[in-house]
C-alpha cells in the first residue's frame, strides 16, 4: 500500500500519524514538508499538487487537518485520476475558524500590519503569517470533492468542528464520515486508518 501523507499545520513530515502506519502496518509513506513552501494553504497545496504527480502508483492520498484541506484542494486539480482520498479532521471552514478567533480588531491588525504571530507547538516557537493566509482560505476553505473519500472526525474536537465534515458528507455522496469519540488530533483513533482505507478503496 502506497500512501500520500499530508500533515497538519503543527505537525511534521515525521510525525506520528505517518509513523504509526510506517511502524504498525507496513505501508510505503510519501510524507512532504508541508510548510516548505510557505503557510497559506495554496502554498501548502502545491507541495500535495506536485507530490501526486511525482508518484503515479499511490494508493490513497491522505491527510490530517490543514493536511487534509490541501489534500482536498490538490485532488480538485486530478478530476481525471482516479484518486481515493481519506481525510482526517480536514480543517473545512479554515476561513471562518481564523476569523472568529482573530476577532475583528485583531484582522485588522493583521492586514494592516501583513503579519500575525502565531505560537507553532511543533517548532516550539512563533512563526509569522501574512495577510495572504486569510485571502488564500476565504479561496479554499471549501474544496469540492470530485473523487471517492472518507473523513475521520472527532466528536470532541474543539479545533475544526465536526459540523464541517458533516456538511460536506451530507452534501456528497462519494463521501463517507466515520465519527469518533476522540479530539482533534485523533490520537485514539489511530486504529481506524486502515477501515477508511479499505472503505475508501471500495466506494
Amino acid at each position: 500500500m502506497k500512501i500520500l501523507w499530508a500533515h497538519g499545520l503543527e505537525s511534521s513530515a515525521e510525525g506520528s500519524k505517518p509513523t504509526w502506519m510506517i511502524e504498525n502496518l507496513g505501508w510505503d509513506v510519501v510524507s512532504p514538508a508541508m510548510s516548505e513552501n510557505g503557510w497559506t494553504i495554496a502554498e501548502q497545496t502545491e507541495v500535495v499538487v506536485r507530490a501526486i504527480e511525482e508518484n503515479d502508483d499511490l494508493d490513497v492520498i491522505m491527510g490530517s487537518s490543514y493536511g487534509g484541506l490541501a489534500i482536498a484542494n490538490a485532488a480538485a486539480r486530478f478530476r481525471d485520476r482516479p484518486l481515493r482520498l481519506v481525510l482526517m479532521a480536514p480543517a473545512f471552514g479554515l476561513a471562518e475558524n481564523f476569523r472568529a478567533r482573530a476577532g475583528e480588531a485583531g484582522l485588522r491588525e493583521w492586514e494592516e500590519s501583513d503579519s500575525h504571530a502565531y505560537f507553532h507547538h511543533g517548532f516550539g516557537h512563533e512563526v509569522k503569517f501574512g495577510w495572504d493566509f486569510i485571502t488564500s482560505a476565504d479561496e479554499m476553505s471549501w474544496p469540492n470533492l470530485h473523487h471517492p473519500a472518507v473523513i475521520i472526525h472527532g466528536t470532541q474536537d474543539d479545533i475544526v468542528p465536526i459540523e464541517s465534515s458533516r456538511k460536506v458528507s451530507d452534501s456528497n455522496p462519494t463521501v463517507e464520515l466515520i465519527e469518533v469519540e476522540d479530539g482533534h488530533r485523533l490520537a485514539e483513533s489511530m486504529h481506524f486508518i486502515p477501515l477508511a482505507v479499505q472503505r475508501v478503496l471500495a466506494l
